[in-house]
């Protein structure tokens, strides 16, 4: 064998030799399966989706799924611990818990690995609303082309956001006479909704465009536009946050600097939750809203979401005033300077001032 060869032979063993030791190549421990996910637990009952009302126990109860037996499981709310779980059972108060939907779990361990079980189960509220009729104390007229979205009243100025593709509005209107002071239209793509007043300037959402719009309440010029995720149904404002529907029962507290969300609450009375939540008010602590497609208003207690009233409007627009044309209640305004209320509807040809009356 040539000299060379020989040493070229060897150089290439040697090579060979030390990658076979090379650091990077995997070890028999990095290569090692990772253990089988542990599984001991799941939750008996109740099932998932069950419904309580709030004030009551929820018994919780495990079944074993394996031949493990855990060393300890942990009950847990929402995230948050409720203590130790004995005998495969528990039980947990719900009078501390928020309206809706809840997240009922466990975590149980073994021999330091753990597993989580957990359902959902639905609180619905415990309080059960006054009822409401009501009084017309005078009428006004009201554009019968309005498609009214949005409604408040600011220095005994009648405010109104109205909605259609084409027609979408921001109106200024005399309280007596019904007539525009002052409007500016939307551009044609977008549906207008809800309105509020805060800190000097009108927000407007539209439907389903995830678009609102910001202007100066003195002459309506388009200060700038906001987003959100969800559908633009019905606004209005606390005096510091502003407080949406999207029409189903859940209402979204905004601040108004970004428009991000600070809270929300789902809005349930002691049957479940009430949906098709549309135009808001703010009257005296409590948010009224309009149920879409129905004339009822009903009252939200904004920290709990429990609604503690219902208001029958059925029959405020009487039938000599109906030409067909006519769409649903919506628009609830209050002045907080005198403390009255006002109505109206989509294409109505009339604004009332209303009082409402406790049923006994």
């Amino acid at each position: 064998m040539n000299i060379e060869i020989k040493h070229l032979l060897i150089a290439s063993l040697l090579l060979v030799s030390c990658s076979n030791g090379n650091t990077n190549s995997p070890s028999k421990k990095d290569s090692a399966p990772s253990p089988k996910p542990i599984y001991m637990i799941r939750i008996d009952k109740p099932i998932g989706g069950f419904t309580v009302t709030r004030g009551e126990i929820v018994n919780v109860t495990f079944a074993l799924t394996d031949t493990i037996k855990p060393d300890s499981i942990i009950l847990r709310v929402n995230g948050k611990s409720r203590g130790l779980v004995g005998n495969l059972k528990a039980e947990t108060k719900t009078s501390d818990l928020p309206l809706g939907s809840n997240k009922i779990g466990a975590t149980a361990w073994y021999n330091g690995q753990r597993q989580t079980a957990e359902i959902n189960i639905i609180v619905k509220s415990d309080i059960t609303p006054k009822t409401f009729t009501y009084k017309v104390i005078k009428e006004y007229p009201h554009d019968p082309k309005a498609y009214t979205q949005g409604l408040f009243i600011s220095n005994n100025i009648l405010y109104e956001g109205t909605g259609q593709p084409g027609a979408s509005s921001l109106r200024k209107v005399n309280l007596q006479t019904g007539k525009v002071i002052q409007s500016i239209n939307i551009s044609d793509e977008y549906f207008g909704e809800g309105i509020a007043l805060i800190n000097g300037e009108i927000f407007q959402l539209t439907w389903t465009s995830g678009i609102g719009f910001v202007y100066n309440a003195e002459n309506f010029s388009r200060l700038h536009s906001f987003n959100y995720n969800t559908q633009g149904w019905g606004l209005t404002t606390d005096g510091n946050l502003l407080i949406m529907s999207d029409g189903s029962n859940v209402i979204h507290f905004m601040e108004p600097q970004g428009f991000s969300e600070v809270k929300r609450i789902e809005v349930y009375d002691s049957n479940g939750p009430v949906k098709m939540l549309n135009e808001l008010e703010y009257i005296n602590g409590k948010i009224y809203a309009n149920v879409y497609l129905t004339d009822k208003i009903v009252i939200i207690d904004p920290t709990s979401g429990a609604v503690v009233g219902n208001i029958n409007m059925a029959g405020l627009l009487k039938q000599a005033d109906r030409t067909g044309n006519e769409d649903v209640l919506n628009g609830i305004a209050y002045n907080p300077d005198n403390g009255k209320i006002y109505l109206t509807g989509k294409y109505w040809p009339k604004l009332f001032e209303v009082k409402f009356i406790e049923r006994k």
